[in-house]
């Protein structure tokens, strides 16, 4: 992949796209706490790593909206709930490109009137539980399915045809009509015979929502191929999918 510029990218907190009301994100972070442990017969720091974090820091316009049922970000926002929020950037809407998603707390909403009249605000949200996780888009952003589907496989590439690691996913549903749908990650050596990955199923979404899922193993396996299949009755499931093959041991 080429580099490229943040143009064309994408934001979600839980059920709601809200790219379009976000001006900047400042920050994209995974810190690692450490803790420093040098003996005296040390003559330089020594150090040992502690807890994962996550944060994201981002900028938004002041966008009260809530017409035909499209909540602008003041009304996602403005509430502060202590409740966690699932958040995700997407870089772009093509398949396969990187996207970052935190379990989180929302712990601020910050105004600012300039004196040439803008209206901004920050907010950060900050790990919960887990930290911040980089992985790859398993949907071209926005996916609408009007029927069961075996979605466009994501290839990791030859030069990583499996790896025993566990993984994570992230899910968020937009908007839904019908009854339910069921959003499966499957996985193929091969890009033709592909099977579910064991705990790949999202629960069943029967309106708007969110969910993070992840491997019950730290060395569950993933092969080279890895899509999105959905099943149910329904007419139309608006999702996205951030999808995180572990390359390294985790604990």
């Amino acid at each position: 992949m080429a580099k490229s510029s943040g143009l064309g990218d994408n934001f979600a907190i839980d059920q709601y796209d809200v790219g379009g009301d976000v001006s900047s994100i400042n920050s994209i972070a995974s810190p690692l706490a450490v803790q420093e442990v040098p003996g005296i017969t040390r003559k330089a720091q020594e150090r040992i790593g502690l807890l994962h974090d996550g944060t994201m820091q981002f900028a938004t316009y002041f966008n009260p909206d809530n017409t035909a049922g499209i909540e602008g970000i003041h009304r996602v926002l403005c509430t502060l709930p202590r409740t966690d929020r699932q958040v995700s950037w997407f870089h772009g809407a093509t398949l396969g490109l990187p996207a970052a998603s935190l379990i989180s707390k929302q712990v601020n909403y910050d105004g600012t009137r300039a004196d040439n009249g803008a209206f901004t605000f920050t907010c950060q949200a900050v790990g919960n539980a887990w930290g911040l996780d980089h992985g790859v888009m398993l949907t071209p952003y926005r996916r609408v399915d009007t029927a069961a589907t075996n979605g466009t496989a994501v290839d990791y590439g030859s030069g990583s045809a499996s790896v025993s690691f566990g993984w994570v996913a992230y899910l968020h549903v937009f908007a839904f009509t019908g009854t339910s749908v069921t959003i499966t990650l499957q996985d193929s050596a091969d890009n033709s015979s592909f099977t579910a990955l064991t705990g790949g199923a999202f629960t069943a979404a029967t309106g708007r929502t969110s969910q993070r899922l992840a491997s019950s193993s730290l060395t569950a396996t993933v092969r080279r191929y890895v899509r999105i299949a959905t099943t149910g009755t329904f007419s139309s499931a608006d999702f996205a999918v951030n999808f995180v093959r572990q390359p390294v041991a985790r604990s």
